[in-house]
């Protein structure tokens, strides 16, 4: 699915001034893939998202880790365009694309048709066939959605994100629904395609590993705000007994408030 936000979304409806970048991220210019200032969201008298600030550099890798229930999810649609009940600032310049936890294919198309839908490009099936080629499914291009196995369905949901060129790609829990082989598997092809095309990346996830294998950053939400922010400077693939890595893990696992001996 893509998407192209207004520049900016407030409360009155007018333009916000965006204030002076914060420690949630990169500091935000021109070329900033992704900001949000003071952004939230209320569902009766509850702030799942309180004033949150955070902002993506082009090509980054972000995953956002958090207690259910905190606003991740609610993050990733605001961004999508999905969600216009948010208040605050929010500037996304270019292209958006999600893939959400369900691949949601539409049953009653065939898989390349499934690629098309919404695509506004010459040759749009060539374009779509090449996508799937990069995700290993040029083979399955006429088959039915209901054929294809949890892995080649995420596959394809990605292939239909990556065809819209995004420069932002969200990922919504995408891989929590499969076994955990086909998980890695996806992960190596994630980074691949993200090492290829290079678009700013979240990736909400309630695994603190696979934050840690594939992120560049890891974010923490708690209290409707980022709570923590980790630098991952390792190179990929990386080893999870990595000693930085098993610290950050005891780290974020803490921010959540998973006790030191469960975590071990």
């Amino acid at each position: 699915m893509a998407s192209r936000l207004r520049p900016v979304t407030s409360h009155s409806g007018h333009g916000a001034e965006r204030p002076a970048p914060s420690p949630a991220g990169p500091a935000a210019t021109s070329g900033t893939a992704a900001s949000v200032r003071g952004l939230t969201r209320r569902f009766g008298d509850r702030a799942v998202l309180d004033g949150l600030d955070l902002d993506i550099a082009p090509g980054e890798f972000v995953a956002m880790i958090g207690r259910s229930g905190t606003g991740k999810s609610t993050l990733l649609r605001a961004l999508a365009g999905l969600d216009r009940g948010v208040t605050g600032s929010l500037e996304v310049p270019g292209t958006v694309a999600v893939a959400f936890q369900e691949p949601r294919l539409v049953p009653w198309k065939k898989v390349i048709a499934n690629m098309t839908l919404g695509l506004r490009v010459a040759s749009a099936d060539s374009v779509a066939m090449d996508a799937l080629t990069e995700v290993g499914l040029a083979e399955r291009a006429d088959a039915w959605p209901l054929t294809l196995s949890g892995g080649e369905a995420q596959r394809a949901s990605l292939a239909r994100a990556l065809v819209r060129q995004p420069s932002l790609l969200l990922l919504d829990e995408p891989f929590s629904a499969l076994d955990a082989l086909t998980r890695i598997s996806m992960h190596r092809l994630v980074l691949s395609l993200w090492e290829r095309h290079k678009p700013a990346v979240l990736l909400v996830t309630h695994d603190v590993d696979e934050a840690l294998a594939l992120a560049d950053r890891v974010l923490v939400l708690g209290d409707g705000k980022i709570a923590h922010s980790s630098t991952i400077e390792l190179e990929r693939p990386r080893d999870r007994d990595h000693p930085s890595l098993t610290s950050l893990r005891l780290q974020l696992l803490t921010q959540l408030g998973v006790p030191a001996a469960a975590a071990s």
